[in-house]
C-alpha cells in the first residue's frame, strides 16, 4: 500500500471518530513544493454536511490526525486546504515494503483470454499490426502482473476472398516461383501477389468502363474478381487443387509472420485458424434459423435483424452459401468458451471495427450465450506516419520488418555517435542497438492512450531526452553503472532522515502496484509507460541533488544505493510489462 492510500484510510477513520460520518473520502494530493507539508487534504466536501467553514474543518482534522494517528508530525491550513507533514518513519517503512514489490502477486482466480495480431494471410505485417501486437501483448503482461491467469491468442484469417486474390495472381503471373527461389520473406512474397491482383483488377475495371460499363457494375463483372470468388467457392467445397495451393501459400506466410513476431518480442499461448472455425459459425447460423433469431432471404442469404437494438440488418451467410467475417467470429467465440474456462475475452482490434464488435456481441446474446457480456473490444486508434496513411492494396503499406530495421539502424547510428559502446564485443553492441531501437518503437507506441489515433515519428521516438524509451533505458543503464562502481551489495541500513528528493522517489516506487492495478482495470499500458517516465524523472532529480558515491556517511550512502537498486528493478519490471528490454550500457 502506498503512503497516499495509508493516509486516505486513516483519514476515513478519523472522520468517523470526529464527525460520525461514514463513507466519506476526501481527496489527498501530493503537495506542491511551495507549500509546507508532504500532502494536501481537500476539506471542502465536508463544508455542507458540517455547516462549518473549510478553515475550521482543516484545523479540527489536522489536530485529530496528529493526535489519533502516528503518521503525522505537523499540519497547517491554507485557505481551507489541510497540508500535513508525514513522519519520516512512514517513508522509511514504506520503502522497505516496496523493496518486496515483485515477489508476491495476489491471484485473482480468473482467466482472461487476450486476442491480438490476428492477421490476414495475404500480406506481411505492417505498422498497424505493430501497435496491435504491442498493445495486446502488453495488456496480457499487465493482467498477469495484476494476478490474472492469461491466455494469449490469435485467430489467423487464413481463408476468404483476400487469400484467394493472392492465390489467383500467383497462378496467373507467378511462373512457379517461390520465396526460396526469389530469396523473399514468405509473407512479403504472398503480399506482392495481392498487390499484383489489385493492379490487374483495376486495369480490367478501367477496360470495362471504357467499353461503357458503369464503374460499380465493372467492379462486379471484372474477370479477376469473378475468378477469385469462384476460387473461394471451390475452396469451401474442398477442391483438392485449390486447397493444396492455399496450404502451400499460407505456409510461406506463417514462416514470415513468425520471424516478425520473434523480432518484435511477442508470442502466443495458442493459435486458431478461421479455416477451422468458420464451419462452426455455419452451424450456429442454422441453429439461429431454427430458433427464429435469424431469417433467410429469397436468394438464400441469411441475416440478423438488429434494428430493434439501434443497429442494422447484418449479413451472416452469402446467397452462394459462403461465410462472411461475422460468421467466422461467431464460431470462434463459441469454440473458445467451450474449450477453456475463461471469464473474459478481450479482442484487440482497431476502432474501424467498433461496429463489427457491437454487432457480434449482440448476435451472440440473441443466440442465447450469456457469456457474451464478458466479451470486450479493446478498441484503439489507427497509426499514421508523417507521410500519411497506409493502403496495402496499393503496395504503399509501412512494412513492420522495414520499420524495425530502421529503428535498429537509427539506434546504431546514435550509439556510434556517442561512442560509449566501443569496449563491448560486436555481439553485445548488436544486442544493444536492437534493444534500444525496438524499445524506442514500443515505448512510443504504448505511451499513447489506446483510444487515441497516433502519429508515429521514428526520429522523435529515439531521442535520448524526454518521454522516450531510450531516455528511460539510459537512466536504467546509469543506475547499473553507479551500482557497479560502488561494488553494490544489498544491506539493511539504520534509519536516516530523508530529504524531499528521497521522499518523492519513495512515493513513486510505492505507486507501482497501484498503477499496475489501474492499468489492468482500464486495459491501458499508457498508464505504466507514463508511470515509468515519472519514476525516472524523480530518480534523476534525486541523483542530481544527492551525493551517493561521494557520501561520507556510509549508512546514508548504503541507503541511497538501496534506493537506486530498487528504482532500477522497478524500471526493469515496468519496461517488461511493455515488452521492452534494458541494457547496462548506452
Amino acid at each position: 500500500m502506498n503512503i497516499k492510500d495509508i493516509i486516505e484510510q486513516k483519514l476515513s477513520e478519523v472522520i468517523l471518530n470526529v464527525y460520525q460520518l461514514k463513507d466519506i473520502k476526501l481527496e489527498v494530493q501530493e503537495n506542491k513544493t511551495e507549500f509546507e507539508g508532504d500532502f494536501t487534504i481537500v476539506t471542502f466536501p465536508l463544508v455542507k454536511q458540517l455547516k462549518k467553514n473549510p478553515e475550521s474543518i482543516g484545523v479540527e482534522l489536522g489536530e485529530a490526525l496528529t493526535e489519533q494517528t502516528e503518521l503525522f508530525e505537523s499540519f497547517n491550513v491554507v485557505k481551507g486546504f489541510l497540508n500535513v507533514k508525514v513522519k519520516n518513519q512512514l517513508f522509511i517503512d514504506n520503502f522497505r515494503s516496496v523493496s518486496d514489490n515483485f515477489s508476491t502477486i495476489e491471484k485473482k482466480n480468473a482467466t482472461v483470454m487476450v486476442e491480438y495480431s490476428s492477421p490476414n494471410t495475404n500480406k506481411p505485417l505492417h505498422l498497424g499490426h505493430i501497435r496491435n501486437n504491442l498493445l495486446g501483448f502488453s495488456v496480457a503482461q499487465i493482467l498477469k502482473e495484476a494476478g490474472y491467469d492469461v491466455i494469449k491468442t490469435q485467430i489467423i484469417n487464413d481463408r476468404g476472398i483476400h487469400i484467394c486474390k493472392s492465390m489467383l495472381a500467383w497462378e496467373k503471373f507467378g511462373n512457379g516461383e517461390t520465396p526460396e527461389t526469389t530469396n523473399t520473406k514468405g509473407d512479403k512474397f504472398v503480399g506482392n501477389y495481392y498487390v499484383e491482383f489489385d493492379k490487374n483488377y483495376k486495369k480490367e475495371i478501367a477496360d470495362l468502363v471504357a467499353q461503357g460499363v458503369g464503374e460499380e457494375q465493372a467492379k462486379k463483372d471484372a474477370p479477376m474478381i469473378k475468378e477469385a470468388q469462384q476460387m473461394l467457392v471451390d475452396w469451401e467445397n474442398g477442391d483438392d487443387k485449390v486447397r493444396a495451393l492455399w496450404a502451400e501459400m499460407n505456409s510461406w506466410v506463417y514462416k514470415g509472420f513468425n520471424e516478425t513476431y520473434k523480432r518484435l518480442g511477442v508470442d502466443f499461448d495458442q493459435v486458431q485458424y478461421e479455416s477451422n472455425t468458420y464451419i462452426l459459425g455455419k452451424d450456429l447460423i442454422q441453429a439461429g434459423l431454427d430458433k427464429g433469431v435469424l431469417y433467410q432471404k429469397e436468394d438464400g442469404s441469411v441475416w440478423c435483424d438488429l434494428t430493434d437494438e439501434g443497429l442494422d440488418q447484418k449479413l451472416l451467410l452469402r446467397s452462394d452459401g459462403t461465410s462472411v467475417y461475422m460468421t467466422q467470429d461467431l464460431g470462434t467465440a463459441v469454440e473458445r468458451f467451450k474449450q477453456g474456462n475463461i471469464q473474459k475475452l478481450i479482442y484487440t482490434v482497431g476502432n474501424e471495427q467498433d461496429y463489427h464488435f457491437q454487432v457480434l456481441f449482440k448476435i451472440l446474446k440473441k443466440l442465447g450465450y450469456e457469456w457474451a457480456d464478458q466479451l470486450f473490444h479493446l478498441s484503439y486508434g489507427m497509426v499514421e506516419l508523417p507521410e500519411g496513411k497506409m493502403k496495402s492494396r496499393e503496395g504503399t503499406v509501412v512494412d513492420a520488418d522495414d520499420l524495425m530495421q530502421e529503428m535498429y539502424a537509427t539506434a546504431k547510428s546514435k550509439a556510434q555517435e556517442l561512442g560509449k559502446l566501443e569496449t563491448l564485443s560486436e555481439e553485445d553492441k548488436e544486442a544493444s542497438y536492437e534493444t534500444v531501437g525496438l524499445g524506442a518503437l514500443k515505448y512510443f507506441m504504448l505511451k499513447v492512450d489506446p483510444k487515441k489515433k497516433m502519429l508515429f515519428n521514428p526520429a522523435e521516438s529515439i531521442d535520448f531526452n524526454g518521454n522516450t524509451g531510450p531516455f528511460i533505458q539510459y537512466t536504467y543503464a546509469r543506475i547499473q553503472s553507479l551500482l557497479a562502481k560502488a561494488g553494490y551489495a544489498q544491506q539493511e541500513t539504520a534509519d536516516i532522515v530523508l530529504n524531499q528528493f528521497e521522499k518523492e522517489l519513495i512515493m513513486q516506487l510505492a505507486n507501482f502496484k497501484t498503477v499496475v492495478a489501474k492499468s489492468a482495470e482500464t486495459l491501458s499500458p499508457a498508464l505504466v509507460a507514463n508511470y515509468i517516465y515519472d519514476l525516472v524523472k524523480s530518480y534523476n532529480s534525486f541523483y542530481q541533488n544527492n551525493p551517493i558515491l561521494n557520501q561520507d556517511d556510509e549508512n546514508v550512502k548504503q541507503f541511497r544505493l538501496n534506493l537506486s537498486d530498487v528504482t532500477a528493478k522497478t524500471i526493469k519490471k515496468s519496461l517488461e510489462l511493455l515488452g521492452i528490454g534494458t541494457v547496462n550500457r548506452m
